[in-house]
């Protein structure tokens, strides 16, 4: 294992009984400074910590490079999935981001519904970007 993979930034929210734990790290494997292209790998954990089902039905994610654009995502679920989560249960995945700086930022947004059918969003607290040893 390579000592930048070592490097980890978190967050954690909870919003309407829903966890949301964030851990993201440099990728040296899939960046290419030269390029200027770095890559970072998230891996996000949801708990549904409430009483009743929650669906995961969108995400709103705001990045933001270290030059200060800010680019914003949105779409259908996570990783392909509009994940279902009885009261306890988790789900966890891994994806990742592409900067054209050595650090920037996310924090995002999962639309979430209960089995009663009402919605809330669900924050996922803003977390660094960043490639170890970079200046910023």
């Amino acid at each position: 294992m390579e000592d930048d993979d070592l490097f980890e930034t978190h967050s954690v929210a909870t919003t309407g009984g829903v966890r949301v734990e964030v851990r993201a790290r440099y990728s040296q494997a899939h960046s290419s400074p030269p390029s200027s292209r770095w890559f970072f790998l998230y891996t996000i954990r949801i708990t549904n910590e409430g009483q009743a089902t929650v669906q995961l039905l969108n995400r709103h994610w705001t990045i933001e490079d270290g030059t200060g654009h800010t680019e914003e995502v949105h779409g259908p679920g996570v990783v392909g999935e509009q994940p279902v989560l009885e009261p306890g249960q988790s789900f966890e995945y891994t994806s990742g981001c592409p900067l054209p700086t050595p650090f920037g930022s996310m924090a995002g947004i999962f639309d979430m519904q209960r089995s009663d059918g009402t919605e809330f969003e669900a924050e996922v607290a803003l977390f660094q970007l960043m490639q170890p040893g970079s200046i910023h």
